[in-house]
């Protein structure tokens, strides 16, 4: 027909969410409105596992008179799963315990960690670890939400948008991995600065090093391990909000301190050979010290070597010197490589650009938490703290990180960012509708709270048989213990319905601002309500220790 235009549109450029019909309308005559057959009605169909996936419009316009129309639907498997509470608890309970497993594994490693050489002369190192290791929470976990939310609402079932949504996401974590490695040690140095009134510079050298090349080889590892999950979640028809987020904690802490651990050692150990090679002096006993006034010039008789072994070693001793810049400058020059890859999806440029207050602030609250694993660990009355401290801040994040990225799935499935459904109008909701409705998010939160007495009993089990001899075995610690958890977790999953509702209703991706926060609160709370359950523990039996030898020394 002359003079006709036709346009195709997508769904989601005309603002179409839900299509009730299949197959191909027949066109608009210019007699009257237009007529569906009978053949071609469909009855509407409840929400399951299959929504509208794309829709082609064509419309055929003459002039300024809509001469006529087509739609063409595709239909393909997306959407959030049907779910009751029996199938959610079943999916969320085995990762949970493997990522306890895995905390576990991590809080014998840090014990046995904190007794090396580089642990003992840096002790800003302990104050690294939370932040650190809360990187799964700030950057992993939200990885997992937001490539979960992703999978759910059907991005990633095309080959092609597939691709493009996980380089863009694999590539920004990156980004922020480096940033957020880098700024890591400066905060912990600031903090050790402030309460002991000292600042190393070769110390400040090793940290960022330890902390950037730790946060970049982590963050690659498990964004891959994550991918993996979300993909093969969705082929085995499991929600991956369930248990992408646990995956992501229980090897998260492992090889966050593995990697920590490995590379500080060998920055250390090439921080001594610096040392060693250039201040050698001699002692009255023939002994060889070090020095840290520079190289001492030779003599003849002396117990010093010739001078050719010394300019061997300024050189061996400047590789040394230049070897920590290098490798932040090194890591630090592949941002820019990141940023055009991330770049090429519009969703994660926003993220590059607004979403650095979340990341950096949690950080910052970790940071608080490494502060009082700092002064505490080594202290008698605190034994066994290095043990705990991954579980109980674990498990506070892996929980409240599911709930967080439910809702979210939730809120991207029902509504649009800015407009909160009229159920969820309440920015704070009495703390009974959080937890005691039928609504599915109540449900889910009820069902993380009555998993955390049961995890942690068999996570304190698991802890005694094995190094039972290095933690508390007092009732009235596992008492404590098990309150904190519980505390922590309840005001985490309350605190994750109050904040999806305000950056919902801000037009924000709670994905990406609400799990960084969260997690940081609870690395925060854990480790401050860990450290009471061992002072309380240590004053009561010192208590009823002094009650016992006060009769015994009495007159008879």
């Amino acid at each position: 027909m002359d003079g006709t235009e036709t346009r195709q549109r997508r769904a989601g450029e005309l603002g179409l969410r839900y299509t009730l019909s299949t197959g191909r309308l027949p066109r608009a005559s210019e007699d009257g409105p237009l007529s569906v057959p009978e053949s071609q009605r469909v009855s509407p169909k409840p929400l399951g596992t299959e929504l509208s996936r794309e829709t082609a419009l064509s419309i055929g316009l003459q002039g300024k008179k809509l001469r006529g129309f087509s739609c063409e639907l595709t239909r393909s498997p997306c959407g959030v799963f049907p779910e009751t509470a029996f199938t959610l608890t079943c999916q969320i309970t085995v990762p949970l315990l493997l990522s306890g497993l895995g905390m576990m594994t991590a809080g014998l490693l840090m014990n046995t960690i904190q007794h090396w050489p580089v642990f003992m002369e840096v002790k800003d190192l302990l104050t690294l670890v939370p932040p650190l290791v809360g990187l799964k929470g700030n950057l992993e976990m939200t990885l997992a939400s937001r490539l979960s939310t992703a999978a759910n609402t059907g991005q990633m079932d095309d080959p092609r948008e597939q691709h493009g949504v996980i380089s863009s996401n694999l590539a920004l974590i990156q980004v922020q991995a480096t940033v957020v490695g880098f700024l890591a040690p400066l905060a912990a140095l600031l903090l050790g600065a402030l309460s002991t009134g000292e600042l190393d510079f070769e110390k400040v050298k090793l940290l960022c090093a330890s902390s950037v090349i730790t946060a970049f080889l982590a963050a690659f590892a498990l964004g891959m391990l994550m991918v993996c999950i979300v993909i093969g979640a969705r082929k085995l028809g499991v929600n991956p909000d369930n248990i992408a987020t646990p995956i992501a904690a229980s090897l998260g802490d492992l090889i966050t301190l593995s990697i920590l651990a490995f590379f500080s050692s060998f920055f250390y150990k090439h921080k001594a050979e610096q040392q060693s090679t250039s201040g050698l002096e001699c002692s009255d006993t023939g002994t060889v010290s070090v020095s840290a006034l520079g190289p001492a010039p030779y003599h003849p008789g002396s117990c010093l070597p010739p001078p050719i072994f010394n300019s061997m070693g300024d050189s061996q001793s400047s590789y040394s010197r230049y070897l920590t810049p290098l490798v932040c400058i090194g890591l630090m020059a592949l941002t820019p490589v990141w940023v055009l890859i991330a770049r090429k999806n519009p969703p994660i440029v926003k993220i590059l650009k607004f979403g650095w207050f979340p990341i950096i602030l949690a950080m910052v609250i970790s940071s608080f938490g490494g502060l009082i694993l700092n002064k505490t660990i080594s202290k008698e009355q605190y034994k066994g703290m290095a043990i705990f401290t991954p579980i109980i801040c674990g498990v506070g994040g892996n929980l409240v990180a599911i709930q967080t990225s439910r809702i979210s799935t939730y809120l991207h499935m029902w509504s649009t960012p800015g407009v909160l459904p009229l159920w969820m109008k309440k920015f704070w909701p009495n703390p009974c509708s959080t937890f005691c409705t039928s609504e599915i998010n109540s449900m889910s939160a009820r069902v993380l709270l009555f998993l955390v007495i049961p995890g942690h009993l068999i996570f304190l089990y698991v802890i005694y048989l094995v190094e039972g001899h290095l933690v508390p075995n007092s009732k009235t610690f596992v008492v404590f213990y098990l309150l904190a958890g519980l505390i922590q977790v309840t005001i985490l999953l309350y605190l994750a319905e109050v904040m999806v509702r305000l950056t919902w209703h801000q037009a924000l991706d709670p994905d990406n601002h609400c799990i960084p926060y969260l997690t940081g609160l609870g690395d925060l709370l854990g480790t401050g309500l860990l450290a009471l359950c061992f002072l309380i523990s240590w004053l009561l039996s010192e208590a009823e220790l002094d009650g016992i030898l006060e009769p015994a020394s009495g007159p008879p």
